[in-house]
């Protein structure tokens, strides 16, 4: 069974776990021109295997659905650079990212775009992943957060819709893939840095 339950906020409407989450993990500075907001996915799959998603920087096409081709520069360690080709229908063809975080004990990831024929300029995030249990069994609390810069011509509110948008759907495929895999009990080793 498949989670749509997604929480939005800019500030309150948090349980008090996941805000507790949030204030430990994922903390920026937003300027004037900025927006940032935190989103919270639950997911019906244990969290090492979530995780083993989550933590492949080199491969975000395993459960991003607009990504169709990623190229890593060199060793994955942090300071690595991505390439991403986005599939059509997105305003970008390409993104540059790279990985500024990555801790396999905390399961915290975070990652900067450096580059690419897009908007999104200054954009940070943090995606971190906790153990939970739902219906009585292993699930997982994924917590995404951004900061951007708000383009010219755009409000707050609108660059924030956009980028919640991309991020409820690579969440939404994030619990898709999840939960498939752990139906059919199979996870992916984790490979250590």
């Amino acid at each position: 069974m498949v989670t749509n339950n997604f929480i939005t906020m800019n500030g309150n409407g948090f349980s008090k776990m996941e805000e507790e989450f949030i204030k430990r993990h994922h903390k920026f500075e937003v300027k004037e021109n900025q927006c940032s907001s935190s989103l919270v996915k639950h997911i019906k799959a244990p969290v090492h295997l979530v995780w083993s998603l989550v933590r492949r920087f080199d491969q975000p096409q395993k459960y991003k659905p607009f990504v169709s081709r990623c190229v890593v520069q060199g060793d994955l360690r942090i300071g690595s650079v991505r390439e991403v080709n986005v599939k059509s229908g997105l305003p970008a063809t390409t993104s540059t990212e790279r990985l500024e975080y990555l801790d396999d004990d905390e399961h915290i990831l975070s990652m900067t775009i450096v580059g690419g024929d897009h908007r999104l300029k200054n954009y940070s995030s943090i995606v971190t992943v906790h153990p939970e249990i739902i219906d009585g069994r292993p699930g997982t609390l994924v917590i995404e957060s951004f900061v951007v810069d708000v383009p010219d011509g755009n409000t707050k509110d609108e660059t924030s819709y956009f980028v919640e948008a991309l991020i409820k759907c690579n969440l939404k495929s994030l619990a898709d893939v999840s939960e498939r895999l752990a139906v059919q009990d199979h996870t992916e080793p984790i490979e250590r840095m």
